[in-house]
């Protein structure tokens, strides 16, 4: 699965503009194959150690939803991953069981299947690395690994719900881990105007769109990290504006000067409803991020090559903001399925 990620990742590398010498069909073709490369992939990746079953992502939703997993049984997952909020909280910082909050902002939930390893720094080498980190975590939901197992496990429903997703009572951190990851692998991106446009509805999005999304693939460069049906490689770039103690993956690789001030890439669906920007939530607004990308951030040896002045025009600014707003999908309601108790 990961083989074909990449392979859709690279096909969105074929530049948009036309060859030096191309025909006008084989100048077409580069646009259509640009195009192809975003359409959105058919099937979810499951691993095989944790596959797909519906009983098993009913567990895991109830245990997203569950505020029992924390120490005031007041914070869940969705606390910092609201699905009215673009599965975000709108927050700069996330905010957890300590009202001082934490150091970064809470990603987007958003395709997240698609775009291991996880975390801004990449720590987390998988959805169910994930699990519990937060919910051990002293600013966040502050409970035990025990403590969740006695709660859980003191609840009839629980009981049953566990039975019904692995085939007996048993709740264990690995199954717990299994389900929450199994739900959130089922948060993708929904029909935006852009996926309606790239599917042959050219009345999908407006010309200052199309504009836009020449210059994303050209002159803004934003292809070059924000590529394929995610609109993100999954990588971590330094795009020279952090500043500070938090050094992003560089501090998991402490000789490497390429990854100080390296943070993951997000995902752009739905990035207009997900403001403020960046890992530290520090950049107000999408024109705030583009101008930002227009100065080419801070000089150092960390600076991802991609970063440099773009020297975009005032409409060229604008085009980009308007393709930008067409990745957002109209929000549907997720119901917060009944909690057992």
């Amino acid at each position: 699965m990961k083989v074909w990620v990449n392979l859709a990742l690279l096909a969105a590398l074929v530049p948009l503009g036309p060859r030096f010498g191309a025909t006008a069909a084989e100048s077409s073709d580069d646009a259509t194959a640009m195009r192809a490369s975003y359409r959105r992939p058919a099937v979810i990746p499951f691993p095989d150690g944790n596959p797909y079953s519906a009983p098993k992502a009913a567990l895991g939703k109830m245990l997203f939803f569950d505020p029992l997993l924390s120490r005031s049984r007041t914070v869940s997952c969705a606390t910092c991953h609201n699905p009215s909020l673009s599965w975000g909280d709108g927050l700069a910082r996330a905010v957890g069981e300590d009202p001082k909050g934490l150091p970064l902002r809470a990603p987007t939930l958003i395709d997240v299947a698609f775009t291991e390893p996880l975390g801004w720094d990449g720590k987390f080498k998988d959805i169910e690395s994930v699990t519990f980190g937060p919910i051990t975590g002293r600013a966040n939901m502050n409970l035990t690994e025990s403590e969740v197992i006695d709660r859980l496990s003191a609840t009839p429903a629980y009981i049953g719900a566990f039975a019904s997703a692995y085939g007996d009572s048993a709740i264990t951190r690995r199954r717990i881990e299994a389900a929450l990851a199994t739900f959130q692998r089922t948060i993708v991106a929904e029909e935006s105007p852009f996926d309606r446009w790239i599917m042959g509805d050219e009345a999908a999005i407006s010309a200052a769109a199309k504009r836009g999304f020449v210059i994303f693939n050209g002159k803004a460069r934003c292809s070059n990290c924000h590529s394929g049906p995610s609109f993100t490689d999954g990588s971590f770039q330094d795009i020279g504006t952090a500043r500070g103690d938090n050094i992003g993956r560089g501090r998991l690789f402490p000789t490497s000067q390429k990854l100080r001030y390296a943070f993951k890439t997000p995902t752009l669906r739905n990035v207009a409803q997900r403001s403020p920007y960046m890992h530290d939530g520090s950049v107000a607004t999408l024109e705030d991020v583009i101008e930002l990308y227009n100065r080419g951030g801070i000089d150092r040896p960390s600076r991802s090559p991609s970063i440099r002045p773009l020297f975009l025009t005032a409409n060229e600014k604008t085009d980009l903001v308007a393709f930008l707003q067409t990745l957002s999908a109209t929000s549907t309601a997720t119901p917060v399925p009944d909690l057992p108790r």
